[in-house]
């Protein structure tokens, strides 16, 4: 255990900010399971609706810095291109 302040300050702070990355990765997660869903039940519709959920919640975690930019991209275009196979 840490006996300076700082240093137990330093824990406190990286805890916290574990903790809401791995919330904000699980949400992409899910978001992303969404998407493949759809497109495997062929639902054009509902596939489109998940994407744009889905590409709202990849880039905000990439403005917070949870993702690196270049992640994020290919996130999202590999996510608009099985979007794109529905007939």
């Amino acid at each position: 255990m840490a006996n300076i302040k700082s240093a137990k300050k330093r824990i406190l702070v990286n805890q916290t900010k574990y903790e809401r990355n791995k919330a904000v990765k699980s949400a992409v997660k899910t978001a992303i399971k969404k998407v493949e869903a759809a497109v495997a039940a062929n639902d054009k519709e509902a596939a489109n609706t998940a994407l744009v959920a889905a590409t709202k919640l990849i880039e905000m975690a990439g403005s917070k810095g949870i993702y690196h930019k270049n992640n994020v991209a290919r996130k999202i275009s590999r996510l608009t291109k099985l979007v794109n196979t529905v007939a």
